[in-house]
């Protein structure tokens, strides 16, 4: 939320300029010096006991000079530009809301638990696994539990990054943080709220939000050498001469307004292209970071590959192919998992009708269970059941009444535009390594990088596991994925990247959302901030050296205070207007093309 503060300082020095102007009245010059410059050398004392020097230095020492010197004019023109400056910075990183408040305002406070033969509200903090929870339609889950009795459906994607409903009966896992649909459940938690896998991941995040090192942007950097060296020629102009004037004219001249106004005017421009082109930039400061950027991490899963996998090849053990399909697809409409849809796709593709399912179960590191048509079905892993094949994919094995009935084999294909993007990285964007990192198995990890040309893998990854990866490349990382198990991983990393409209709290946790779902928009957005960077130098470095230039003429005595303000005016057009250029949209951003 932009400070009213800045903005009506600048609205009121603007007016006493024009009223100086044009009636020739200095007192509202007074006034704004006086008022408004008090408010921001304020600004700039906290700031100075925090040991927090940036550009606007000069600029709080040049208005105690002029008011000091009675140079109102000159004082008034460099509040206008300081309380301007300010605006456009706080315009361009206002956020809409925070990730972590996403979070918290997205859990109840109060759940409706079983007491007898009525129905209590408790604090969720008070809910224990002896509980059977009401969980209402609509209504989002606190904890994780097990469906005891109804049937509804759940939106687990704010979790899962699934953009499907998972159906439930009694035996069915839930989720914290799923949303229910039409129907009551009565649900039996499995954990206490804090130790649900929701709150986690809440409490990992205020970890991160709170150790988060602050970003020193370019403005900065560059005032930290370029203010000490004005002062220094001012101090020189003043101390030769004799004459102060001397030494305001050359602060004010070195005034770094391309630092204040340039580079917000350029990051507002690389976001509004940004968002014609379906990228949505939450962190500016991005913007300016991507091109120090070495090393890119991938997720593998919704990001290099589409995150659809389909079945490629069933194998049938005493039960032909369609019976197989049938009684698969009949438990897994009751499951969360990935690859339960791909089984849903191949048994609605062969026009087979559910078999009615009276029981399901799925526990951690057990695989799906349940009685379908009165057969007890088991859906799990090849690390339970070993079978012969050893093709690399992802599988599934099922067993019928306790004997091997079948295996699915599932393909995960790679987007088009994955390997070309992966290809330039080095060429284009300096970006010397590039790591595929997945939850997945290591065998189906390396079919896809292989696919890519991606040399180094990262697999069996948990989403604490990428956030420590992300912490070994030392604030030089881009991190790129979808869903909330990367959430942590794009809020850590030096630039997140967010793919598509999944779940809107890796979108929250990202600096940047890629709303097409596209590694080719992800190039756009790599050259978007290589762009940017270059215009942006040439406004700061291009302003300053003029500054310098004015500088050394107002040391010499041949511009006073006032013709340096004006003087400071132009180097500050010439600033914004190549800024500007910024916002004028290519026709080609980036090198790889939505074709791939």
């Amino acid at each position: 939320m932009l400070k009213k503060k800045e903005i009506w300082i600048a609205i009121t020095a603007l007016l006493s300029i024009l009223i100086y102007i044009i009636f020739g009245i200095e007192i509202p010059l007074f006034g704004v010096l006086a008022l408004g410059g008090g408010l921001l050398l304020i600004d700039l004392l906290r700031k100075a006991v925090r040991f927090e020097f940036g550009a606007d230095l000069l600029a709080g020492i040049s208005i105690v000079v002029s008011l000091i010197l009675d140079e109102h004019l000159a004082g008034v023109v460099i509040v206008l530009m300081l309380s301007g400056g300010e605006v456009l910075e706080q315009f361009v990183v206002a956020k809409a809301s925070s990730s972590l408040r996403a979070l918290m305002n997205r859990m109840p406070k109060i759940a409706q638990v079983i007491d007898g033969s009525r129905v209590r509200e408790i604090p969720v903090e008070e809910i224990t696994t002896d509980h059977v929870l009401v969980i209402l339609p609509h209504q989002v889950s606190p904890v994780d539990g097990t469906v005891v009795e109804g049937t509804s459906v759940m939106d687990e994607s704010f979790l899962t990054g699934e953009p499907y409903m998972m159906r439930k009966i009694p035996g069915s896992e839930i989720l914290s943080g799923a949303l229910n649909g039409e129907s009551m459940l009565k649900v039996r938690p499995t954990s206490r709220v804090k130790d649900s896998r929701y709150s986690q991941i809440v409490s990992t995040m205020k970890r991160i939000e709170s150790e988060k090192t602050p970003i020193r942007r370019l403005g900065d950097n560059l005032g930290a050498w370029f203010t000490p060296l004005a002062l220094l020629i001012a101090g020189l102009a003043w101390g030769v001469s004799g004459d102060p004037l001397r030494f305001l004219a050359v602060l004010v001249i070195a005034t770094p307004c391309p630092l204040l106004i340039a580079i917000p005017v350029c990051i507002i421009g690389a976001v509004s292209v940004a968002a014609k082109r379906g990228i949505v930039i939450r962190n500016p400061a991005a913007l300016e970071l991507i091109p120090k950027c070495k090393a890119l991490l991938l997720d593998k899963t919704g990001t290099i590959t589409f995150g659809l996998p389909s079945v490629y090849r069933i194998y049938s053990n005493n039960i032909s192919e369609d019976e197989l399909v049938q009684i698969t697809a009949s438990l897994e409409q009751y499951s969360k998992h990935p690859l339960a849809k791909a089984v849903l796709e191949e048994s609605k593709k062969r026009k087979l009708v559910p078999l009615p399912v009276t029981s399901v179960s799925e526990k951690p590191g057990e695989g799906l269970s349940g009685v379908v048509n009165g057969k007890n079905i088991v859906v799990t892993s090849r690390k339970k059941h070993p079978v012969v094949y050893d093709e690399f994919g992802l599988e599934c094995v099922v067993l019928v009444d306790g004997k091997l009935a079948g295996l699915f084999q599932f393909l995960d294909a790679p987007r088009p535009d994955s390997k070309p993007f992966i290809d330039h990285l080095e060429a284009s964007h300096g970006i010397s390594r590039v790591v595929l990192i997945s939850g997945d198995r290591e065998s189906e990890v390396r079919r896809v990088a292989e696919l890519v040309g991606i040399k180094e893998v990262l697999f069996s990854q948990s989403p604490e596991d990428k956030v420590k990866q992300v912490d070994k490349e030392k604030n030089k990382t881009i991190f790129v994925g979808d869903g909330i198990n990367d959430a942590l991983a794009l809020s850590r990393a030096t630039v997140g990247v967010a793919l598509g409209k999944r779940g809107d709290i890796s979108a929250e946790a990202s600096d940047c959302v890629v709303l097409d779902s596209a590694l080719y928009r992800v190039d756009e957005l790599l050259h978007l901030a290589s762009r940017m960077k270059r215009v942006m130098l040439v406004s700061v470095i291009g302003g300053m050296v003029l500054s310098l230039v004015g500088m050394g003429f107002a040391s010499f005595g041949l511009i006073t205070p006032v013709q340096g303000a004006l003087i400071q005016e132009g180097i500050d057009l010439f600033a914004v207007l190549n800024a500007l250029r910024v916002a004028r949209e290519p026709k080609r951003l980036g090198e790889i093309g939505a074709e791939g």
